[in-house]
């Protein structure tokens, strides 16, 4: 029997996620639980569940040639990055990579993401004895960088983002700010 709930995708309809460019993601903890550390004097202290999506975070651009990773931050509930996708395994800080050798698939940014937080959740859960636990909402936001202004406006605000936990929507002491 079909479900009458829909979801309604925040996706650009018919934009090839798998292509080149730059994607900031913002990807929020389960009920924006405050599970990977916390904000001391504008700074963000990771507990080892921090630690485990930061090293996660990192494991993609290990274990994916087109991938290259940008600015980022955890933050107590929620993970701001930026992830490249280059098809000629160029590097976004100016560098360059070998042409990739092996026939590896490009994988849309959807799939990226799912990747990041199964192998994160796996090892969140192995951590706190807690299989099958949810750490992540559903979905994640994306938006495509469409120039150096973006990207820059971009990289201040997660550089920034742990200095303004206090007006942070995410920060659930500001729960009646969101909409």
């Amino acid at each position: 029997m079909p479900s009458n709930h829909h979801r309604r995708s925040i996706r650009l309809p018919h934009f090839d996620y798998s292509s080149d460019g730059m994607y900031f993601l913002t990807i929020c903890a389960h009920n924006r639980e405050c599970a990977f550390g916390a904000i001391s004097n504008g700074q963000m202290v990771l507990n080892e569940s921090g630690r485990i999506i930061t090293d996660t975070w990192k494991w993609l651009e290990q274990q994916y040639h087109f991938v290259h990773l940008y600015e980022w931050v955890a933050m107590p509930n929620h993970f701001h990055g930026i992830i490249m996708i280059d098809r000629m395994g160029g590097d976004c800080r100016g560098g360059s990579r070998t042409a990739p050798t092996n026939n590896q698939k490009i994988k849309p940014l959807g799939r990226l993401v799912g990747a990041f937080k199964t192998v994160s959740t796996k090892h969140i859960n192995t951590l706190r004895k807690t299989p099958g636990a949810i750490v992540w909402q559903r979905n994640y936001y994306e938006h495509i960088i469409r120039d150096d202004d973006d990207l820059n406006r971009i990289c201040e605000y997660i550089i920034n983002n742990p200095a303004r936990w206090a007006d942070d929507e995410n920060n659930p002491l500001n729960i009646n700010n969101r909409q």
